[in-house]
């Protein structure tokens, strides 16, 4: 039988801009400190194997799957969850596009693929159709929204843009 004791250490977390002390085990995964210690509930665990993105969150402004991603990756580093989004009680526009587009059935996906897609418009503000499925190939859905998902995250590029 191994025995393996957790060395457990308290870091300061920057999550949607506010700095948080944080006592874990640094192999800890971000999400669990986001879920467990933060108490932020939005990044949902889904597979725990970077493969289904439900967990997706922006670290430094990219993109991660943060079942995978430990708490010592992210020290330093912003950390932005689908609750540091909305901003004076009005929805980020990729948000407000997925509710406007029906982008979600059942929900679990949705604050992964909006913060996949936060991330992806941030670097690539006018996309192709072609290029948001693409990007968004490393989120599930298992309710199979993806064409309005796609339309909602061309919708919201153009907001963002100031085009509508």
């Amino acid at each position: 039988m191994v025995y393996v004791t957790l060395m457990n250490q308290t870091v300061e977390l920057e999550v949607n801009g506010v700095k948080h002390q944080v006592t874990a085990d640094p192999e800890t995964s971000l999400l669990e400190v986001l879920r467990e210690h933060v108490g932020l509930t939005g990044a949902k665990y889904g597979c725990g194997e970077s493969q289904c993105g439900a967990c997706t969150v922006l670290l430094g402004g990219q993109p991660v799957h943060s079942c995978v991603v430990t708490l010592a990756d992210a020290i330093g580093q912003p950390v932005l969850t689908i609750e540091g989004l909305e901003k004076n009680g009005k929805l980020h526009p990729l948000q407000q596009a997925f509710i406007d587009h029906g982008a979600m059935q059942c929900g679990y996906c949705a604050s992964g693929m909006i913060m996949a897609a936060v991330g992806f418009l941030a670097t690539n503000p006018n996309p192709t159709e072609a290029q948001i499925a693409g990007h968004m190939s490393g989120n599930i859905c298992r309710c199979g929204c993806y064409p309005r998902m796609v339309a909602a995250i061309k919708d919201a590029a153009q907001t963002i843009r100031g085009r509508k």
